[in-house]
């Protein structure tokens, strides 16, 4: 998966309460794939990516109602809704 991609799953994994951390596999590398992980930390962290999806799969099974959906996040770049406070002096 990409970073766009970890950032979905990142946000569906925490809805789910289901444990993981998003990484990129080398993170030097953001831009390379990502993967889940048991922790953060690159040396000594192990890839659970395989477990997250059977979390994820049981979560969706048949039978089982469906989890809601995280709210969608704003597209960088456009407009939401808000307040303009411009700064004193203007």
């Amino acid at each position: 998966m990409n970073a766009e991609e970890a950032r979905h799953v990142d946000a569906v994994l925490r809805h789910l309460g289901l444990s993981g951390v998003v990484a990129p596999e080398d993170s030097e590398n953001p831009a390379g794939p990502w993967r889940v992980y048991d922790h953060a930390d690159p040396d000594s962290r192990s890839d659970t990516t395989a477990d997250a999806l059977v979390g994820l799969a049981q979560a969706f099974r048949p039978g089982r109602p469906l989890p809601p959906l995280p709210p969608e996040q704003p597209e960088p770049g456009r407009p939401t809704r808000g307040f303009v406070i411009p700064p004193e002096g203007d």
